[in-house]
C-alpha cells in the first residue's frame, strides 16, 4: 500500500468543509432566531416579516446541511485513518455541501487514492 498525501490531504479538507457547513448551520440559527425575535416585537420594519416562508426554506435546507456537514467530517476521518473508502468518499461528495472548491478536490484525491484504502 502506497503512502502518498493525497488521502491526507483529502481527509483535511472533508474535516474543514465539514466545519464550515457547522459555522453556516450556526449562523444561520442565529439569524432565523434574530429575525423571529425581532418580528415578534411591534415595530414597523419586522411586522410583517415572512418567518412562515422563512422557515420553510430554511429549516430543511438546515437539515440536510448539518447531516452533510457531520457525514463530511466522519468521512475525513475516515480518509486519514486509510479505512472504508467508500464511507471516505461518501464524506468527500457531503463535504461539497459545506464548501464547493473544497469538496471538489477532496473528491478528486479521494477517487484517485482509492488503491490506499484498507
Amino acid at each position: 500500500m502506497d503512502n502518498t498525501w493525497m488521502p491526507k490531504v483529502a481527509g483535511i479538507l472533508d474535516i474543514v468543509a465539514g466545519a464550515f457547513g457547522l459555522f453556516i448551520i450556526l449562523i444561520w440559527a442565529l439569524w432565523f432566531t434574530a429575525f423571529s425575535f425581532l418580528s415578534r416585537l411591534n415595530t414597523a420594519e419586522f411586522h410583517d416579516f415572512p418567518m412562515a416562508i422563512m422557515a420553510i426554506i430554511f429549516i430543511p435546507m438546515g437539515i440536510f446541511l448539518l447531516a452533510a456537514a457531520i457525514l463530511a467530517i466522519v468521512g475525513g476521518i475516515h480518509t486519514l485513518k486509510r479505512k472504508r473508502w467508500g464511507l471516505a468518499l461518501a464524506g468527500s461528495i457531503a463535504a461539497f455541501f459545506g464548501s464547493a472548491p473544497l469538496g471538489v478536490a477532496a473528491i478528486i484525491f479521494t477517487a484517485l487514492s482509492k488503491n490506499q484504502f484498507e
